[in-house]
């Protein structure tokens, strides 16, 4: 039997943009990696449509600034712009595009040696994106949020939302501007994955 997601804790969490309260989700309150909603001081789940931000765990770049993906700056960015919309992130623990920290160092390597970010997941037996929203969709609903412009680059993330019921009345594009180390990945992600970049 499967578990529900529900609240487990909750507090304000003051940062240099603003006021936000950090929401944290799991299926039993001795969950060491909940899943995180954060939103702004000014959010009201009525005044849709509401700016979202659906951000899969990027420990090295969100955390230690790794310059391989583009996802710390995409965090960052997404930060400041729920704080001055009155906006939600969901933070979703699925490193790797869902396949773990250990398996995404593998594939690494596996990228230095040619292959490119896509390539290296199937030949570990992956889906090039084994990511689910199911937890994020689950987290809309406790927050009474019906209707949303998504802020993503990634046209499947959209699709999922679409098909989960969520109302998404638009998509708010992130531009972060490639560097030496991510360009090649973010190649792949716009002619691979088709990426809106």
């Amino acid at each position: 039997m499967k578990k529900i997601l529900a609240r487990q804790a909750s507090a304000t969490i003051p940062t240099r943009l603003g006021h936000f309260e950090m929401i944290a989700f799991a299926a039993s309150p001795d969950e060491l990696m909940p899943h995180i909603a954060f939103t702004a001081e000014n959010f009201d789940p009525k005044n849709g449509p509401i700016p979202v931000r659906i951000h899969s765990e990027c420990l090295t770049g969100d955390v230690f600034g790794s310059r391989r993906c583009d996802c710390g700056e995409q965090l960052a960015a997404s930060i400041k712009m729920v704080a001055e919309k009155g906006g939600v992130l969901i933070y979703l623990r699925q490193e790797g595009r869902g396949i773990g920290l250990i398996n995404k160092l593998r594939a690494y390597n596996l990228q230095d040696t040619g292959l490119n970010t896509a390539d290296a997941n199937t030949h570990l037996g992956f889906e090039v994106d084994s990511r689910q929203y199911d937890a994020a969709v689950a987290i809309l609903a406790d927050l009474g949020i019906e209707n949303i412009e998504l802020i993503t680059n990634n046209p499947e993330k959209v699709a999922a939302l679409k098909r989960s019921g969520i109302a998404v009345s638009g998509r708010i594009p992130l531009v972060i501007e490639p560097n030496s180390d991510n360009r090649d990945y973010l190649l792949t992600k716009k002619e691979l994955m088709g990426h809106f970049l």
